[in-house]
């Protein structure tokens, strides 16, 4: 079956509440545990299919936020979530209390649990109107980065095809794409500054009437954080400062002596290597085939779930006009189908991100066959999965690099050293945001630029550059759409960059590591699937250190004045 021929139907909201609202008394008037336990069973398969439609809005509308229909079903998706999870809140109080907590955990297992505790805690119906408001400003925010059109050497482009302009080996054209896009950023900025300001004070309305100091808590509670805390996250944050920023600063070193330039500014960040970086030797269906080869070679798990993904048309890969920006990965529960979004345009990242989505879409299909709650790990975890497929992918880089691998390999193992600073500042910019949410938009921007400055000391920007006055962080939807959740991906490539050394040694054994930690799914919180899994804790001081140097090793090795 395709995926153009999976139906949606617009879920009727009555009807789902009846049913809830039946199932949760059933659940509250179980007789036995084995009772209890179809009850769930149930409750599982109907908020499976709401899921389902939910999931199929979300995909057509990002492939094309212009499509009236799926505008519309969008709408109702942003004020029909926070009515579903007030039912879903009030089933999950019943599993709570049920007298055969016991025997209902011997089967489900106790992370379910701690979840519902901690959806208790962050929802309750006081707040209804305010997370509708909430998901409608997102939207909003979609709508304006998916919009752009902006015209650059005679064409007009949107942002995910101004990428490979950005990173132009001809220094003048990179620095007019750089300016072109600040100017979109900085003509938009009223409507960024509104969009944000207004997610700032729903959230914090939201976290005051649940009884939280502040949004930070709450970003964390939705976020299924059961075993550590933003003190935890702030340590870690230091260790990246510490130990991470010095050696980045060295590789911007090496680049700019490998570019030839006296001083590297902003808009050459883009640009590793004079001669042009590395990009794949084929278009996007040169490169699925490609990837094809790559999954049949690595393992049978891989080549069954590819296979699938392309037979069943569940890669959405070409940038367009009026698609959402980004990738990502979703599934849709009731055609078990993992799928992947992305906007391809000729750089390297077109591979990057088909194996980084690619990651996370086979550890889904590997967990499909548990239950909801356990089928994704929490964000950080299953960030391990996406970024240690792009290492455990090197193999076969060949494959799309050619006589290129090596300087494709320099480039993206650098690259996830150069990110950590980045994904901390963005972190670090978000817990004084919502540390102090009566910031007004200038201080908001006065505080990025002074964390960009601990975090990313060599960028400099051109003093008529208008994203210099702060306003990069416009760019990062996480900011808007997932507070908090950015961190995670340092936290995985720190991993991720663990599961690269162990490969570099025995890339048989390493690849079973990772089948066991996809079939794991989200059956553990992070800190302890880390223990199960016999991974390092980046929490842990010293931890950093000790799992980059095979990465500085490496890195210092190479010759790089021969790319």
């Amino acid at each position: 079956m395709k995926f153009n021929e999976y139906t949606y139907e617009r879920p009727n909201l009555e009807d789902l509440k009846s049913k809830l609202e039946e199932l949760t008394n059933n659940l509250t008037e179980a007789q036995d545990a084995k009772e209890a336990l179809s009850v769930v069973k149930l409750y599982h398969k109907i908020m499976d299919n709401v899921d389902t439609q939910m999931q199929l809005v979300l995909i057509r509308h990002s492939i094309d936020t212009s499509n009236t229909f799926y505008d519309d079903e969008q709408a109702f998706v942003d004020n029909a979530a926070p009515l579903i999870e007030s039912s879903a809140v009030k089933f999950t109080n019943a599993l709570l209390s049920s007298k055969f907590r016991s025997e209902l955990e011997a089967s489900l297992g106790e992370l379910i649990f701690k979840k519902a505790e901690l959806s208790n805690k962050t929802f309750n119906d006081e707040v209804i109107a305010d997370l509708q408001l909430e998901n409608k400003y997102t939207t909003e925010y979609v709508k304006i980065r998916s919009s752009a059109q902006i015209t650059f050497e005679g064409k007009v482009y949107n942002l995910s095809q101004m990428a490979p302009f950005t990173t132009h080996k001809d220094r003048k054209i990179r620095k007019e794409a750089a300016k072109a896009i600040s100017n979109w950023y900085k003509e938009k900025e009223p409507l960024f500054d509104e969009v944000y300001d207004n997610l700032v004070k729903v959230r914090t309305t939201i976290a005051t009437k649940l009884g939280y100091e502040n949004f930070i808590q709450l970003g964390y509670d939705r976020l299924k954080r059961v075993d550590y805390h933003a003190e935890d996250v702030q340590s870690y944050r230091e260790q990246i400062a510490e130990k991470i920023v010095p050696v980045v600063s060295d590789l911007m070193k090496r680049r700019q002596k490998r570019l030839g330039l006296d001083k590297m500014m902003s808009y050459d960040l883009g640009l590793t290597f004079l001669n042009g970086n590395t990009k794949p030797k084929g278009d996007r269906a040169w490169q699925v085939e490609q990837a094809i080869k790559m999954y049949d070679e690595l393992s049978p798990e891989t080549s069954k779930f590819f296979r699938f993904l392309v037979d069943s048309e569940l890669l959405d890969l070409d940038s367009k006009a009026n698609k959402e920006g980004g990738g990502y990965c979703t599934y849709i529960p009731d055609y078990q189908a993992p799928f992947i979004f992305a906007n391809f345009n000729g750089t390297s990242g077109d591979v990057d991100v088909l194996t980084h989505e690619a990651g996370h879409a086979f550890q889904v299909y590997m967990s499909k066959d548990l239950i909801p709650e356990y089928r994704w790990p929490g964000y950080e975890a299953a960030e391990i999965h996406s970024m240690s497929m792009e290492f455990l992918a090197w193999p076969y880089m060949e494959l799309f690099f050619k006589e290129d691998t090596d300087k494709y390999k320099f480039a993206h193992l650098s690259g996830g050293l150069e990110f950590l600073p980045y994904g901390a500042l963005v972190d670090h910019f978000q817990h004084e945001v919502y540390g102090n949410p009566n910031m007004t938009p200038k201080m908001r921007k006065d505080t990025w630029k002074k964390l960009e400055r601990i975090y990313q000391p060599w960028k400099i920007y051109e003093g008529a550059d208008p994203v210099g006055e702060g306003l990069f962080w416009f760019r990062q939807g996480h900011i808007f759409q997932d507070p908090f959740y950015y961190i995670d991906y340092t936290l995985a490539q720190v991993l991720a960059f663990d599961f690269w050394g162990h490969n570099q040694k025995d890339p048989k054994k390493t690849w079973q590591r990772y089948l066991e930690l996809c079939k794991m799914g989200g059956q553990y919180s992070f800190v302890r699937l880390l223990n199960e899994a016999k991974l390092p804790n980046p929490f842990m001081d010293g931890t950093i250190e000790e799992i980059l140097k095979p990465v500085n090793a490496y890195l210092s090795s190479i010759d790089d004045s021969k790319f």
